[in-house]
């Protein structure tokens, strides 16, 4: 049976999108907690259901896929400018497909606005009405109202109109900052991205005997399974160490590996990665907040993954990213690599920052770990020595040192130099994982 909080997501699920949702409606109408109400619909937020917009309330809005994240609603317009929603508030849940600055004469400016586009313009009053009729919405700048015909106009064809005190340059900049964040987003993996689902994962009920662990055992030559209730709530996971010594008719309640580690649907998969590491374990649970039991993955899933990753295209970059790219190989026998402080590398005061610094002291270490091994590695441990400052604009020489390596750990020294003058030194230990 499910759990109200699983009623209420799929009661806000069977909702037409674009309908207005609250927590009173939604406790009063499931008979539910406030509480209960307001995690429900929080989760639902999360899960690219609806949209919550300061002084109009919460929305359903079309479920995104992941892919397609770039394209914003109407609604999440609202938020990132800091909007108020003058009319055509039934039209919030829609998707834009274009932006169009209303920087040139009317007939131009119509020229270029179609269905489906977002019109960014001040208070050119005869723009907003031809926009709407046009089939587009507008987002008026430098905190405008709209006349009363627009706003009619606006609720008549479902289309919002929006006002922002921001001009239109500042509006355009947080538009594409935003996109460019979920872009970055997009390319991280999450556990959704890799997971087995449940209908092919093999799993064990707790009331069921050893005997079932063998035969499951046998039939697909996995090593540990989850264990699940009546309810297919997660309880356990059983492994073969657990069964050792253990007589087939004994249930799997008795053996099983009570309160098992498990992630979310959202948990990166490169945290999951170093947890499964960290715990030495090969198979993680999935649940979800009511701890339901979702899917599985293994090790060889996240490591084959990560690796996947590494070799995609970036599309946005992030600081990381920018740091790595200004390392280079300044010597082609020896491992010698020399980067420049960029602006972006810095602190307030000029010099590069401790955030950089650690960024650029692994890139190194686990570069070095690359030419005599062909494993992965995760950092466990890090010790830096700021000796002196790194200033602005100048080229600095990383020198990595491997002090010791064994089949699972590693220990790196790097020297960090200016001038030939030693300005930083770190200690790094790594955990080593096979391919």
């Amino acid at each position: 049976m499910a759990t109200k909080h699983e009623q209420i997501l799929d009661h806000i699920e069977t909702l037409a999108v674009g309908e207005k949702i609250s927590v009173r409606r939604i406790a009063k109408d499931l008979q539910v907690s406030e509480g209960t109400a307001y995690r429900a619909i929080k989760e639902a937020e999360t899960n690219r259901l609806v949209s919550t917009i300061e002084r109009v309330g919460t929305i359903r809005i079309e479920r995104k896929k992941k892919e397609n994240i770039e394209r914003l609603t109407y609604a999440e317009i609202v938020n990132i400018v800091d909007g108020q929603v003058l009319g055509g508030r039934a039209g919030l849940h829609k998707s834009l497909n274009k932006f169009v600055i209303g920087a040139m004469q009317l007939e131009d400016m119509m020229r270029y606005t179609e269905a489906g586009n977002l019109l960014i313009v001040g208070n050119r009053y005869k723009a907003h009405e031809y926009a709407l009729r046009a089939g587009a919405a507008v987002l008026v700048t430098g905190g405008f109202e709209a006349s009363d015909g627009v706003k009619k106009l606006a609720d008549e064809f479902e289309l919002p109109i929006i006002s922002t005190s921001y001009d239109t340059f500042t509006v355009a900049t947080m538009i594409n900052r935003a996109i460019y964040d979920q872009l970055i987003k997009k390319e991280i993996l999450l556990i959704e991205d890799i997971l087995i689902p449940l209908e092919e994962t093999d799993h064990l009920n707790l009331k069921e005997p050893i005997r079932r662990y063998h035969e499951l055992n046998e039939e697909t030559t996995h090593g540990g399974f989850p264990v699940v209730d009546q309810s297919n709530r997660l309880v356990g996971i059983i492994t073969s160490r657990d069964v050792i010594g253990h007589l087939p008719t004994e249930l799997i309640e008795k053996v099983m590996t009570k309160d098992p580690i498990t992630v979310s649907m959202q948990t990166s998969v490169a945290a999951a990665g170093h947890r499964m590491i960290w715990e030495g374990i090969d198979l993680l649970p999935v649940a979800d907040d009511s701890g339901k039991l979702k899917g599985v993955i293994s090790r060889q899933d996240v490591l084959k993954a990560i690796q996947t990753a590494q070799r995609q295209p970036q599309q946005g970059e992030t600081i990381d990213d920018i740091i790595k790219s200004q390392l280079h190989q300044q010597t082609s026998d020896k491992l010698l690599l020399e980067f420049r402080v960029t602006p972006q590398m810095t602190n307030a005061y000029g010099s590069i920052s401790h955030g950089a610094y650690t960024m650029i002291l692994t890139e190194a270490a686990s570069a070095i770990l690359k030419t005599k091994n062909r494993k992965d590695s995760v950092l466990e441990n890090l010790t830096i020595y700021f000796l002196k400052p790194v200033q602005l604009d100048v080229l600095v020489y990383v020198k990595p040192t491997i002090l010791d390596i064994s089949r699972k750990s590693a220990k790196v020294e790097v020297e960090v130099s200016l001038e030939n003058e030693i300005v930083g030194k770190a200690m790094l230990t790594f955990q080593l994982l096979d391919r």
